[in-house]
This record gives C-alpha cells, structure tokens and sequence, in this order.
C-alpha cells in the first residue's frame, strides 16, 4: 500500500510538464539535476542550527545585551504551594472573592496574596534580555542569508531577465550555490519551527506557523519540481527587508529609541517595496505569464501559484500591524510591537501596581512612626521569615510586612 501511494504521489503528471518525464532529469554529462532526497540534509542542519543558536544566545548575544546595559532580571517570589497550585491549575488572575480564601488558607494577608499573584504573573513573562537573544539571532541569520543570497545572484542571468527563469525548463541544471542557498534557507525555517514552544509568543504566533509551513511547503515543492531559479528570486525579495525589522527591536529593547525609529521606517519601506510592489508585480508576473509563453497550464504550475497567493496574504496580515506601529510611531514617537501590546500593557500597569504598593506602605510606615514615636526589636518577619537585626518601627495595627526588606 506504502508504495502504491508513493507512486502516485510522484505521478509525472503532478510535478511536470506533459509530455516529461522523470528519466529526462537524470544526471548526465556531468549535469546534476535536483532530487527530492537532497531535502534531507536541511533536518540535521536545522538542529546543527539550534545548537549553533544556543552558543550565539550564550557568548554573543548576551554578552552584547549587557553592553548595551540590558540586565536579566529575576522577579523573586516566596515560594507557596498553595498558591503555585492555585495559579497553574484554576487561574493567573483571581478574583477578590478567591483572594480571601487563599488568604485565610495561608494566613496572609489578602494585599500579600495580590502581590504574591502580581509578582508570579510578571515571572512568566519573556524578560527584555530573551526578547533581545532571540532578535539578535535572527539578525545575524538573516544578514548571513541576505549576504548569501547576494553572492549566489549577482551574475546569473535570471536574476536580471525573468525570461530566462524559464528558459529551458524543465531541464535545468542544479548549481552548487542553489544548492546551498537553499539548504540554508530550508534548515533555518525549520529551526524556527522546532523552536516555536520556547521563543516568545505573540499575537501572530498561528501566522507565524502558517508562514513557516508555508515556505518549507512552497521551498520543498519548488525543489522536487525544479522551480528553483523562482525559488530564489522569492527567498532573496522575502529576507532583504527583515535583517532591519530584527535590528530595530536589538535597538528598542536596549532603549535606543531614535535608531529603532530609523531603522523601523527603513524596514517598512523596504517591505513595502518588496511585498506589495517586487512580489506581485515581479514574482507572480514571473510565476503566473511568463510561463504560459513556454507551456501549458499543468497542476504543479497551479499549485506554486496557489502557495505564492498565500503568502501574499500573509503579507498582508503583517501589513496591517506594520502600519499600526507606524502610526503609533508617528504620534506617539515611540516603536511598540502591536502584536504584543496587551502582554506589554499588562505587564507595564502589573509593575505600576508593585512601586504603588512599595510606596503606600513605605508611607504608612513613616506615618507610623511618627505618630507611635517609639521603636521595638522585631524578632522575624511575617512575609520571609528572616531576621530583622536593625530596629524598626512597631505599627499597631497594620496589614502590612513588618520587615522592610520584604516591602
């Protein structure tokens, strides 16, 4: 049954052209031709890439990140079972009826239980410092694959006549530099697939797995049929404009404001001119017209026009995101990623809600003490537990933590 179904699979009459068959793309004279198990090479290049990542994120990036004066922050929380349990098991934001019961439950205080919640909320979150690893990595990536993707193109005729994209196809020799170009390529996306559970999560993230199906799915197609000089020209228009959206957020996550605002408007420019000028006027005019001067209308021909209509769509996806950022940009002067506004919004009043905390019982400490005008030794704190060796001042009767380490 396995076989019938990979002989149907790889019926000529889906990959090529009427009247082709696969016997006429045997190597010959010296002539490599592609082959679908050329493909396999692109997995363990792809988890030789995770490794190589772990050491970039490890020796460069961080390193880089601390340069820049951006730190790894860690939100200390006491550790409480009761409240782990409730806060991986019911919710991450009780509610205030919740609050009381957890409070009786621990005996602590129900200010205590917010706090413990807000503080274990702001833990989950992806810290500047992996947000700028996992950027800086996609920077260096795609400045190899841009400088790659240059050196592979500069002299070969299709990349300047689109007609000779489809002169003499199918029947097209394979080049060493495709052949790299496209493993490279290849291997990254699925990377960046095998990665998607650990990298930080976005609005996008369902459109993040389409798109990288979607190139792996259009990339591997185009091999097995021998689109390739098509398949580069699409991979070279779609890298040369994110080597700049990856360097403005290095930039906005180390703070410097006014280069990600240069570097954003120049990443918009150049994915604009590329996803909505370049591609369809140039990729899918090259994909669509210009093949029915050599052929005639076949599946595989329908189904990588199909593929590349789908990543138009998604091009319009984060079109729209990219002009909301701008807009904000514009009037607000300030670069934020959209797609994860809400995480950021929450997390940014999450650590107004801590300093106002801080603040309201530093002030009713203060208050205390000048109204009491006497001092006690505490002998432990009620929050850690920890001895207090300075004297502080007793308040009677207060809510809050008696140790002011703990405030």
């Amino acid at each position: 049954m396995f076989q019938t179904l990979k002989e149907w699979f790889w019926l000529e009459r889906f990959w090529l052209p009427p009247k082709m068959k696969w016997s006429d793309l045997d190597d010959h004279n010296g002539l490599v031709f592609a082959k679908p198990y050329h493909l396999y090479m692109t997995i363990p290049c792809a988890f030789l890439l995770l490794v190589i990542r772990y050491f970039f994120e490890k020796f460069v990036a961080t390193p880089l990140a601390k340069t820049f004066g951006i730190k790894e922050t860690v939100q200390k929380i006491i550790p409480n079972a009761t409240l782990e349990n409730f806060f991986n098991h019911s919710t991450r934001h009780p509610s205030q009826t919740d609050i009381y019961g957890l409070a009786k439950k621990c005996h602590l205080t129900e200010r205590q239980v917010e706090r413990w919640f807000r503080r274990r909320r702001i833990q989950d979150k992806p810290s500047r410092m992996k947000k700028f690893q996992e950027a800086c990595w996609r920077f260096a990536f795609y400045l190899v694959l841009n400088i790659a993707g240059a050196a592979f193109l500069y002299d070969k005729p299709w990349a300047y006549d689109l007609w000779e994209v489809w002169n003499g196809y199918p029947k097209q020799p394979l080049l060493p530099s495709q052949y790299w170009y496209y493993t490279l390529e290849m291997s990254f996306y699925f990377s960046l697939l095998f990665s998607l559970s650990s990298d930080v999560k976005r609005k996008d993230f369902l459109a993040h797995v389409i798109h990288h199906l979607a190139a792996i799915s259009l990339m591997s197609f185009s091999w097995c049929a021998n689109y390739i000089r098509s398949g580069t020209l699409v991979m070279f228009v779609h890298d040369v404009a994110d080597i700049w959206l990856e360097s403005a957020k290095m930039f906005s996550y180390a703070g410097w404001n006014q280069t990600c605002n240069c570097l954003f408007f120049i990443f918009s420019l150049l994915f604009f001119v590329s996803r909505f000028i370049v591609f369809p006027f140039w990729i899918l005019y090259c994909t669509l017209v210009i093949p029915m001067h050599y052929l005639k209308p076949f599946f595989s021909y329908v189904f990588l026009n199909l593929q590349l209509v789908l990543l138009q769509g998604l091009h319009l996806y984060w079109g729209y995101f990219i002009l909301k950022m701008l807009r904000r940009c514009i009037f607000t002067k300030e670069i934020q990623d959209v797609r994860s506004e809400d995480e950021d919004e929450e997390e940014e009043e999450e650590e107004k809600e801590e300093e106002a905390s801080k603040s309201k019982e530093r002030d009713s400490l203060k208050n205390g003490l000048g109204a009491n005008r006497h001092l006690a030794l505490h002998r432990c704190c009620e929050d850690c537990g920890g001895p207090e060796p300075r004297p502080r001042p007793r308040v009677l009767p207060s809510p809050f933590p008696t140790c002011l380490r703990c405030v």
